[in-house]
């Protein structure tokens, strides 16, 4: 995920709108499917939309049917994709939306490509540290089990590699300190109180 400390004031914007910090992507790559990075991204949005801030959402599925329909799941086009979705996010941010995104987005270098396109503190990185086997244990496509029998290739996770991220501004766990399971609310205050304690979010 990703996210400015600064408020940028745009030209032609309404004293509303100029309150707003802009962030770029709430950028959820932690992951591997099943890890609930849609369910998180969805439930954030919501609770940035209740404070009353312009949001949008662009997740992995919505987008592939679309603007990125084109493309399969080899090295290289999920590199382009990854590309796509950061420029698109960069456009977005500048406009002042904040923009949220649930990818896998897979390879550190890529994730890094993106970060350097969009303006200083535009970019916060989110990692949903689910261990894979909870993962598979949801597998609510039944993708992992397609994968496990070689119905699916270079499958994340499977026979293609995460690189987790090094550096990432957020870290959500699976489970509490008590050990229990956190939920996509939990989740999604978490990112909220750290917005709020780094003055990320500012305005009604």
């Amino acid at each position: 995920m990703h996210l400015s400390r600064e408020t940028k004031r745009l030209e032609g914007k309404t004293p509303k709108e100029d309150d707003l910090t802009r962030i770029s992507s709430t950028w959820i790559p932690a992951g591997l499917s099943g890890s609930g990075k849609s369910t998180v991204a969805c439930t954030l949005e919501h609770a940035l939309a209740a404070r009353g801030k312009v949001t949008v959402l662009l997740d992995g599925d919505n987008v592939r049917h679309g603007l990125n329909s084109n493309l399969g799941f080899k090295a290289e086009d999920r590199e382009e994709n990854i590309r796509r979705i950061g420029e698109v996010s960069k456009l977005f941010a500048e406009s002042g939306v904040i923009t949220l995104t649930s990818f896998i987005s897979p390879y550190r270098a890529d994730r890094a490509k993106v970060r350097e396109r969009m303006a200083k503190g535009d970019f916060l990185e989110v990692y949903m540290r689910i261990p894979i086997e909870i993962c598979e244990e949801r597998d609510p496509k039944g993708l992992y089990k397609a994968a496990r029998a070689g119905k699916i290739k270079n499958f994340t996770g499977i026979d293609d590699p995460y690189e987790e991220p090094e550096n990432p501004e957020i870290t959500l766990n699976a489970k509490d300190e008590e050990g229990n399971m956190a939920s996509a609310e939990d989740m999604a205050a978490e990112i909220i109180k750290y917005l709020d304690s780094n003055t990320y979010l500012r305005g009604p």
